[in-house]
C-alpha cells in the first residue's frame, strides 16, 4: 500500500533559508499576519489533514470513481466527509479578505497548502482548486455587489467554482466559442450553449457551484475580441445569500477518464441560464487570463506533486527489495541479495525523481512570491507594479506548466519502473500516479500550447528577446557572486555558458522566424524544454549555495547531512539531467523543412 508524508523539511528549507519568506511577508501590506509561528502552524495543520484525511481516500476514490445518474453526480465514498473537514478547518479561505470570511494571508501559503493536498490526493484537490480561480476572477473584476453575493460562501468553501471555456468544437482556440449571451430587460443575460471538460462542473460536495463562463453577446466581433465573461450559478440566490431556484444549467454527462477518476469532468448544458456580466463587454478573455494563470500554476504544482508521491513510495521499496549483488561487492552480506538501491541505475531513477520534485518545488515557491507581490500591488492600486509582476509571472507560467508537468510524468514513470512488474499492479499504487500525472500535460493548455505562448507571445512578440536577456542577467549576477565558492564554481561556470547560449539561441530563432514563421512552431517545444532545464539548474544552484553556506558555518536549522545531500543532488542534476538541454538546443535551430516536407496525404498510404 502506498503512503504519503508531507516533505516539511524541504518546504521549510526553501521558505526560510533559500527564499526568506519571513522577510518577504514583512514587505507585503497584509503580510504581518503571516508570522513564522502562524506559518508553521498552517504547514503542520495542512500536513496532518493531507496525510490522515485526504491520502487514505486516494486509491479508493480512484477505484470507485464518480457516479452519474440523470444529471446528478455523486463523489466517491468519504469525499463529502473530507470536504466538510476542509470547510470546517477554514482551508479554502487562507488567502482571501477577512471581510468575506477569509484569513487574509498571502496567496503563496494557499499554493503551498495546495501542493500538499495535490500530492496526497490530486482528484480531491481539484474540487477546491477550481474555486481559487473563480474567486480570483470575481475579486479582480467583479462589482462590489457580485463580491458581496458570491465571495463569502466561496471563501468558506460552502460554494465552489468552475472555469467554463472549452466547447465541443474548440479548446485552445477560444475564438471559436459559440455560447450565446442574450441581454434581458432586467440587465442580466440568458446564457445558452454547451461546455465540455469542465472539472468539478457537477458534484455533491457543495450546495452551489458558481460557473465562470465565456460567451458572446449579439453584437460581439469575430474571434477572441468578441468574448465576454459571465457568472452563472447552479442555483440562483436571494439578497441574503440563501439558495433560491435552480438555474437552467444541467450536467449532461461526465467523462470516463484514464486518471483523476475521482474528479468529476462534466459536460454542462446552459439553456437560457441566468448569467451576470463580469468585467467589461468583449473583454472576457483578458479577465479569463486571471483564472488561467492561476490554473496553470496550479497544474505546474501537479508535476512536482506526482514526482514527490512517486519518489516517496519508490524509495522505501528500493531499500527493501532484494535482487542480485551490487557490482562493487556485497552491501548486505547477511542477506541473500542486496537491496536494489545499491544498483547505480536504480539510483539514477531515484535521484531523477528527487531532483525533479525538489528542483520543481523551488521554481514554484519562487513564482509564489511573485504571485504575492501581484496581489499586493492589486490591493494597493499600483497598476504599474501589478503589470511588472504580471509580466514576470507571465514568463514563468508556460515554463512551469509545460516543463514541470513533462518531468513530473517522467518521474511518475520512473517510480513505477523501480517497482518492476509490481509497479504495473494496482494495489501498489504506482500505476495510478502515472495515470493521474498524464492529464497535467494536456489540460490548461497542452505542452505545445505553453511552448508557443513562451516563444511566440512572451519572447518574440512581447519582448523581442528582452525577457530572456533580463532573466539571464539575473542568473549571471548570481554566478558572479558565487564564483569563488569551492562548492559553486562548477555550477557558476556551467550556468554562465548556458546563459550565453540561451541568448544566442533566442536571437537565432527570432532571426529565422522573420523569414519563415513556421520556425516558431517547429522550435517552440525545444525552446521551452531548454529554458526549463536551464531554469531548474539555476534553482538547484541556489539551493546548493545556501547549503554550502550552512556547511561552511557548521550550523543551520537542519542537519549537516541534509545540506550535503542538497549539494550532491545538485551535482547529479548538473551532470545527468542538464546535458539534455543540448539536444534541445541543437534541434531548435534546424529549419522546419523536415517537419513540413511530407505531404499530409503521404503520412500513410493505407488510410
Amino acid at each position: 500500500m502506498p503512503s504519503y508524508k508531507a516533505p516539511l523539511r524541504d518546504m521549510r528549507f526553501l521558505m526560510n533559508e533559500v527564499f526568506d519568506y519571513p522577510k518577504h511577508y514583512q514587505k507585503l501590506t497584509h503580510g504581518a499576519a503571516a508570522d513564522p509561528e502562524t506559518v508553521d502552524m498552517i504547514l503542520e495543520g495542512a500536513a496532518d489533514f493531507c496525510e490522515n484525511v485526504l491520502f487514505p481516500l486516494y486509491q479508493s476514490g480512484d477505484a470507485e470513481g464518480c457516479h452519474f445518474d440523470n444529471g446528478t453526480v455523486t463523489t466517491p465514498k468519504g469525499y463529502k466527509e473530507a470536504y466538510a473537514q476542509l470547510v470546517q478547518g477554514g482551508w479554502q479561505g487562507l488567502s482571501y479578505p477577512e471581510q468575506y470570511g477569509g484569513q487574509n494571508l498571502p496567496p503563496s501559503l494557499n499554493l503551498i497548502k495546495s501542493e500538499m493536498m495535490g500530492t496526497a490526493n490530486w482528484s480531491f484537490q481539484m474540487y477546491p482548486g477550481l474555486s481559487i480561480g473563480c474567486m480570483n476572477t470575481i475579486m479582480q473584476y467583479g462589482t462590489a455587489s457580485q463580491k458581496d453575493t458570491y465571495m463569502p460562501k466561496l471563501v468558506t468553501g460552502e460554494w465552489s467554482g468552475t472555469m467554463c471555456l472549452t466547447e465541443p468544437q474548440c479548446g485552445t482556440d477560444l475564438g471559436q466559442v459559440k455560447t450565446k449571451a442574450e441581454p434581458r430587460q432586467d440587465g442580466n443575460y440568458n446564457i445558452s450553449g454547451t461546455k465540455i471538460f469542465i472539472s468539478a462542473g457537477e458534484h455533491d460536495l457543495t450546495e452551489n457551484i458558481i460557473h465562470i463562463v465565456l460567451a458572446r453577446l449579439p453584437d460581439a466581433p469575430e474571434g477572441t475580441k468578441g468574448i465576454s465573461l459571465f457568472i452563472v450559478p447552479k442555483f440562483l440566490s436571494h439578497a441574503d445569500g440563501s439558495i433560491a431556484e435552480r438555474n437552467q444549467v444541467s450536467c449532461g454527462s461526465i467523462e470516463h477518464k484514464m486518471g483523476i477518476r475521482a474528479s468529476a469532468t462534466a459536460v454542462l448544458n446552459f439553456d437560457n441560464a441566468t448569467g451576470y456580466l463580469i468585467g467589461e463587454p468583449h473583454k472576457g478573455l483578458h479577465a479569463m487570463f486571471t483564472f488561467m494563470n492561476t490554473a496553470r500554476i496550479g497544474t505546474a504544482i501537479q508535476g512536482i506533486a506526482h514526482a514527490e508521491l512517486s519518489f516517496q513510495n519508490a524509495l522505501p521499496y528500493a531499500k527493501e527489495r532484494l535482487s542480485m549483488r551490487a557490482l562493487s561487492g556485497k552491501k548486505a552480506p547477511e542477506k541473500v541479495a542486496d537491496p536494489i538501491i545499491y544498483h547505480a541505475d536504480v539510483r539514477r531513477m531515484l535521484l531523477t525523481q528527487k531532483a525533479i520534485a525538489e528542483g520543481g518545488r523551488a521554481m514554484i515557491y519562487y513564482a509564489a512570491q511573485i504571485s504575492d507581490n501581484m496581489q499586493d500591488a492589486l490591493e494597493r492600486g499600483d497598476d504599474t507594479a501589478f503589470k511588472q509582476y504580471d509580466d514576470q509571472l507571465g514568463f514563468y507560467t508556460p515554463i512551469l506548466k509545460g516543463f514541470l508537468t513533462e518531468l513530473g510524468h517522467e518521474a511518475a514513470n520512473l517510480g513505477m519502473q523501480v517497482f518492476g512488474g509490481h509497479g504495473y499492479i494496482k494495489e501498489w499504487g504506482m500505476e495510478q500516479i502515472v495515470r493521474d500525472a498524464r492529464i497535467a500535460m494536456l489540460y490548461e493548455g497542452t505542452t505545445g500550447v505553453q511552448a508557443l505562448d513562451l516563444l511566440g507571445r512572451k519572447v518574440i512578440l512581447g519582448s523581442r528577446g528582452k525577457v530572456i536577456r533580463d532573466y539571464t542577467s539575473e542568473i549571471l549576477r548570481f554566478c558572479s557572486n558565487h564564483a569563488r565558492n569551492k562548492y559553486m564554481r562548477g555550477f557558476a561556470w556551467e550556468l554562465t555558458k548556458l546563459c550565453a547560449q540561451w541568448n544566442t539561441l533566442t536571437l537565432r530563432v527570432i532571426m529565422a522566424a522573420r523569414k519563415d514563421r513556421d520556425m516558431v512552431s517547429s522550435a517552440s517545444n525545444d525552446f521551452l524544454m531548454f529554458s526549463g532545464y536551464v531554469m531548474m539548474a539555476y534553482f538547484w544552484a541556489q539551493q546548493a549555495a545556501v547549503a554550502s553556506e550552512k556547511i561552511g558555518a557548521n550550523q543551520g536549522p537542519e542537519s549537516i547531512e541534509f545540506y550535503k545531500a542538497k549539494i550532491k543532488v545538485a551535482d547529479f542534476y548538473f551532470e545527468r539531467l542538464l546535458p539534455r538541454a543540448q539536444g534541445h538546443a541543437e534541434a531548435m535551430v534546424h529549419t522546419p523543412r523536415s517537419m513540413l516536407a511530407l505531404n499530409a496525404e503521404h503520412f500513410s498510404f493505407d488510410y
